[in-house]
């Protein structure tokens, strides 16, 4: 299972040549987690609320083809892996073309640990969240 995003290039995400900066990335893989999580029934509002924050260990970011002002891109985001303290995304972001067809611009990963959102010492998110790690675990593709 993976969400898909729809993005359109803003002028002030690119630079002078009109090409996006690769400092967007990572805030594209976040509106993707954002609609990831969205899948399962809940927000990532109501994880802070009840107690629980995921904060981003590492970050991978693989580029190949520029995105550019005006393009319309796909980010699509799935869970790789995820354990009662860490859990891992990967993202593709692609451009949507003209006649419907994609090209893969770049892709890459995020690592987030589970951690309570007073202490932010490491916390279990099987016992903190069981619904929803128990519905993310089942959603992991095994051909990542």
């Amino acid at each position: 299972m993976h969400a898909k995003s729809y993005i359109t290039v803003r002028y002030a995400e690119t630079d002078r040549m009109g090409i996006a900066h690769h400092a967007n990335y990572p805030i594209w893989y976040e509106i993707g987690r954002t609609d990831y999580v969205k899948l399962f029934g809940t927000t990532y509002s109501d994880m802070e609320a009840s107690g629980v924050m995921t904060p981003l260990l590492n970050l991978t970011c693989h580029f190949g083809r520029p995105a550019q002002y005006e393009d319309r891109l796909i980010v699509r985001t799935w869970c790789i892996h995820l354990t009662a303290a860490r859990i891992e995304f990967a993202y593709t972001v692609k451009k949507i073309n003209d006649d419907g067809t994609e090209t893969e611009l770049g892709y890459g990963t995020t690592e987030h640990g589970v951690v309570d959102a007073k202490t932010f010492r490491p916390c279990n998110m099987k016992k903190r969240l069981p619904e929803l790690y128990e519905k993310m675990s089942r959603s992991i593709k095994i051909d990542s």
